[in-house]
């Protein structure tokens, strides 16, 4: 194997274990699906090519905001609107835009769930319900259940903050990339400890199912201890790939590299 192109984030299946394939763009256009679970147990060479481009608007820059993005992008663009990463922000159902309405109506007016996601420890999230499961891989989460459903993205937002006092809402990465699991950790009495807690107003978009999703990933050994590295300061990475789980690819070495904060970067893969 000898592809090359600008990262994306890495798309996955859910099956046993997670199958994940490599999108590669040239500059904002997608030429290359590179299945990545054949790779794993074998020696990789990533090689950062020196280039960066904003995956808006595909100019180059030498440095990222967000996910890949030029600063203008960031500030500007609906990609990286407040909402994404706090839904309780959206007025979208209200009729307004925070950065672009079109594109708030289209993302937000649409079902969404809040959910349980077990780690080392148990997190609350939200996610469009077409995410589902891909947004409980992307996390690295073990089992993951659905605890509300709601029809729009700032009442899912709602709910999480109100959880938020009682749960927390962060993924440990290290923990996540060393597996360190917690096996007395019941996500049904998790859901009643949840259902105890909401607020009144919010108790109508109770999930009634129960049903808890199981996820494996490819993984060939975990660390007891994990480095982060990034192509910045490590251009050429040329070691055995031991494992993905989350967006992190693990190395025999115990360092592991996070393909989606590296969105927009030119690399070299051979294998």
């Amino acid at each position: 194997m000898n592809v090359s192109g600008n990262i994306r984030k890495m798309r996955s299946e859910l099956s046993n274990p997670v199958n994940y394939v490599l999108p590669l763009f040239d500059v904002l256009e997608e030429n290359e699906l590179v299945p990545l679970n054949e790779l794993v147990g074998k020696e990789i060479r990533l090689t950062f090519q020196q280039q960066i481009n904003c995956v808006v608007t595909g100019e180059k820059i030498k440095k990222v905001y967000g996910e890949g993005m030029s600063y203008l992008a960031f500030i500007k663009s609906p990609q990286a609107v407040e909402s994404i990463i706090r839904p309780e922000l959206s007025q979208a159902h209200l009729g307004i835009g925070l950065r672009d309405l079109t594109w708030e109506l289209e993302h937000d007016m649409q079902p969404h769930v809040v959910y349980l996601a077990q780690t080392s420890g148990v997190k609350v999230g939200v996610t469009r319900i077409r995410h589902v499961p891909s947004r409980w891989i992307d996390q690295g989460a073990w089992k993951t259940m659905v605890v509300a459903n709601t029809p729009y993205r700032q009442l899912a937002g709602l709910i999480e903050v109100a959880m938020k006092a009682h749960m927390s809402d962060k993924t440990d990465w290290r923990k996540m990339l060393t597996n360190t699991l917690d096996p007395d950790i019941d996500l049904m009495e998790e859901k009643l400890k949840f259902i105890e807690k909401v607020p009144a107003e919010y108790q109508p978009y109770i999930a009634k199912e129960n049903e808890i999703t199981e996820i494996h990933y490819p993984v060939i050994r975990y660390p007891e201890k994990v480095t982060s590295i990034k192509l910045d300061k490590v251009p050429v990475i040329q070691k055995k790939l031991t494992g993905i789980r989350g967006q992190y690819w693990l190395f025999d070495d115990d360092t592991a590299i996070n393909i989606r904060s590296h969105a927009g970067y030119k690399v070299r893969l051979e294998a």
